[in-house]
């Protein structure tokens, strides 16, 4: 199971998603940003796979710059991976399974496994 995550350029401190100052936004090339980062990146179409030994992201790669992006990981490390991406660029990052931002400088506070055990309370069905 994927751990989906949005990818924000935005001047706005984003502590909501629901208080996004559409305004603020800012069109970037995400898409240029992880080919200059990752070398193993599969493309099919429009559809991007960064294949990486301890992780993989699946991202789709739009043709013109975009405020946000989806990306689908699996592999706690390429959470770390975007997060360092996203401090480097002033990006933020929402995680749309626990519904709240993630801590840039300490992603594993709301990371992987509080993740993880979302997964579990949906499998068990609790």
């Amino acid at each position: 199971m994927s751990w989906d995550i949005v990818l924000f350029n935005s001047r706005q401190k984003i502590t909501s998603v629901e208080e996004v100052d559409e305004d603020q936004l800012e069109p970037t090339d995400f898409n240029s940003v992880f080919e200059l980062r990752f070398e193993n990146i599969v493309k099919d179409g429009d559809y991007r796979t960064i294949k990486e030994p301890e992780f993989e992201i699946e991202y789709f790669n739009f043709s013109e710059n975009v405020s946000n992006t989806m990306l689908s990981l699996y592999g706690e490390s390429g959470l770390f991976e975007i997060a360092l991406l996203a401090r480097q660029n002033g990006w933020q990052i929402y995680d749309t399974g626990l519904g709240e931002m993630i801590d840039l400088d300490n992603p594993s506070n709301n990371g992987y496994d509080n993740f993880n055990n979302y997964v579990k309370q949906i499998i068990n069905g609790e």
